[in-house]
């Protein structure tokens, strides 16, 4: 089983800058931020427990207030179409997108796949998740023409991801 130690060289070879490792219980964790095509600012939280393997986690959006049963939906249908994650709510309402690596798959192909696979799912759903992130849905100016911080994530795993990359 990989150590933190091996975690954190993989990110620094994705080319991730990862926050400050924390620690608790023997189960270490990082923050990472990723940027797709579409959708900037993914925080995703990288998680490796050594009986586990590694769960990736990003909040999609700010918690969900109104037309919760709407979200709901929204979330089961993308379970349905994205098989290797799972969307959930938090307990604060903010949507979850996950996905997990099993200890005996978990090397750096994987992690850099999964936060790859993870950047593509948001751009997917962008469109519908803008409610979600901004008020009436409206993108911030310049928004779309801010530099991507980590286009060779996409590069490097694009061809595993499938119809998730759009052309």
């Amino acid at each position: 089983m990989p150590d933190a130690d091996d975690l954190e060289r993989w990110l620094a070879d994705l080319e991730l800058e990862p926050g400050d490792r924390t620690e608790r219980d023997g189960i270490s964790a990082w923050d990472v931020t990723v940027d797709g095509r579409r959708r900037l600012d993914l925080r995703v939280t990288v998680i490796l427990d050594p009986s586990i393997g590694a769960i990736l986690w990003a909040h999609l959006a700010p918690p969900i207030g109104d037309g919760l049963r709407k979200a709901y939906r929204t979330l089961l249908r993308w379970n349905d179409e994205f098989p290797l994650a799972k969307f959930s709510i938090a307990e604060d309402g903010r949507p979850i997108l996950a996905v997990e690596i099993p200890g005996r798959w978990l090397d750096a192909n994987e992690v850099g796949l999964a936060l790859a696979r993870m950047s593509a799912i948001a751009d997917r759903i962008f469109d519908d998740t803008r409610g979600w992130l901004w008020i009436g849905g409206r993108v911030p100016d310049g928004y779309a023409d801010r530099p991507r911080r980590t286009e060779g994530l996409l590069a490097r795993y694009g061809e595993r991801l499938g119809e998730l990359v759009e052309a």
